[in-house]
């Protein structure tokens, strides 16, 4: 188990406040969390990632027999690149990583395992943006026998198109989510990001990426009045960034509409509301290769690097935690400290429902300890460019 004393210390960040969680977070769940090194995508990926899921308990409790639900990564548009860098190199999930993971899944007994993420595509499938984007859909599609690709920023084919999610202990921003009934037909979601920095939520991980499974069709921009768009249209700014307006009249309203309607304030609270409405059974971080300072390519800002690890947990909290003391940062964190500077944390806020706990002094660390892979992100990151009000679309 790691100390947090000691992660601190040896992060030379042992003069801030050793701050107790209150008595109800004290109460959040836990969970181990595996870390790893890894250098490459290829088998040397498979090999760690299968070790860290014995670590784990092993795959076959979690998935046999079951629907596995993958949420990866495409952030932003098929064209975006940083220099000339394939974006699974960069900001994006790794093609090859999702495909070793499918390959696992079916290997441990899955019995149906869907790859899905809200693709900036309008309003094609999830296949199609991949290939516009220069990926290999095969890939995916050819590592296990029952594999299918769903863009969940459509509306879900059959009668039912979506399916309302309530937020544990009522929710910080909505009191429940309505979601692509592909999630409500799933036994086990997976999330597979990057380890990342972001502009607006500070830091973008297995968390932050569940952002991506809230349909632009219901909170996207432009959507209609009273019911669902036919199709999606542009990002989530208006109702998620900004609170300029509510979702469709046939979806639940803000809790408090007189809320902040800043950024930093409802993403962070956006994105735990969801983890705890529809739970993560396993997060997947892969810290082998990634960008520093976004998650995005963002002009001279963005560095291209190469921490060389892998986190895995089956608390997307406790996993998330990890990963942020890996990437030189503390979980505990609050708002006007690194990486919270404009922001809330959200691995709080996730706490607070009760999702799991961000205390390392209660999460058990299998595998490699943190302090042999600590890679200060803030010390490799170029220039800091603050967000600009509203943020900007992105997971």
């Amino acid at each position: 188990m790691i100390n947090r004393r000691e992660f601190m210390a040896g992060t030379g960040l042992a003069g801030l406040r050793l701050a107790r969680p209150a008595r109800a977070l004290a109460a959040a769940p836990s969970a181990p969390v595996a870390v790893a090194r890894c250098r490459s995508y290829g088998t040397e990926f498979l090999s760690a990632t299968e070790k860290m899921f014995d670590q784990l308990g092993g795959l076959g409790r979690l998935v046999k027999g079951k629907t596995v639900t993958i949420k990866i990564n495409l952030t932003g548009v098929e064209t975006t690149r940083l220099d000339y860098l394939p974006q699974g190199r960069t900001f994006w999930s790794h093609p090859r990583t999702v495909g070793a993971v499918i390959h696992l899944m079916d290997k441990a007994g899955a019995r149906r395992i869907r790859v899905v993420e809200g693709a900036w595509v309008w309003p094609a499938s999830l296949e199609e943006f991949m290939l516009k984007a220069g990926w290999n859909p095969d890939l995916l599609l050819k590592a296990a026998p029952a594999v299918e690709l769903i863009n969940t920023n459509l509306p879900y084919k059959g009668s039912k198109p979506y399916t309302r999610f309530p937020v544990p202990r009522q929710g910080h921003l909505f009191p429940a989510y309505d979601l692509s009934t592909a999630y409500a037909e799933s036994d086990v979601l997976v999330s597979m990001n990057k380890i990342k920095e972001h502009g607006t939520a500070g830091v973008t991980l297995s968390i932050k990426n569940c952002f991506g499974i809230s349909p632009t069709t219901i909170y996207g921009n432009k959507v209609p009045l009273d019911e669902p768009a036919p199709v999606p249209y542009g990002g989530r700014q208006e109702i998620g960034h900004n609170g300029s307006r509510q979702p469709p009249t046939s979806s639940p309203s803000e809790i408090d509409p007189k809320s902040p309607r800043q950024a930093g304030y409802r993403i962070p609270r956006f994105i735990a509301d969801l983890v705890a409405a529809v739970p993560v059974h396993l997060a997947i971080l892969d810290g082998i290769e990634t960008i520093t300072n976004a998650e995005l390519p963002r002009q001279d800002a963005t560095r291209f690097v190469s921490p060389g690890v892998l986190v895995a947990g089956t608390n997307c909290v406790t996993t998330d935690a990890v990963a942020m003391a890996v990437m030189g940062y503390d979980p505990m964190a609050e708002r006007g400290t690194p990486p919270f500077e404009n922001c809330d944390n959200t691995l709080r806020l996730a706490e607070e429902l009760g999702v799991g706990t961000r205390d390392l002094n209660r999460i058990e660390v299998r595998g490699v300890p943190v302090r042999e892979v600590v890679f200060s992100f803030r010390e490799h990151g170029g220039p800091r460019t603050p967000r600009q009000p509203g943020g900007r679309r992105g997971a």
